[in-house]
């Protein structure tokens, strides 16, 4: 995570302030509309986090066990994607 960990930071530091905004919001009974749009806001922010996350996987551990030759550290990775991918098609 060593290329993309600032700007994952970041992009988590702004996020924090999206969700507090969406509290506020809540607290002072704004337009539901308004603020499911702004919870939508944040999943897609989020979901640029993960995006982050997983480039920095594919480019360190599953490189990392591609080089190594060792099968099975192979598979576990591409097992680990898998995985992954299950989980955002449901």
């Amino acid at each position: 995570m060593r290329e993309r960990k600032q700007p994952a930071l970041q992009r988590l530091a702004r996020l924090e302030g999206q969700v507090r905004g969406v509290t506020r919001m809540i607290e002072e009974d704004r337009y539901c509309v308004d603020i499911l749009n702004q919870t939508m806001a944040v999943r897609s922010a989020l979901a640029q986090v993960e995006v982050l996350i997983l480039q920095d996987h594919a480019d360190e551990c599953v490189e990392q066990a591609i080089a190594s030759s060792d099968l099975e550290a192979q598979r576990q990775k591409f097992r680990e994607l898998v995985g992954i991918f299950e989980k955002v098609c449901g």
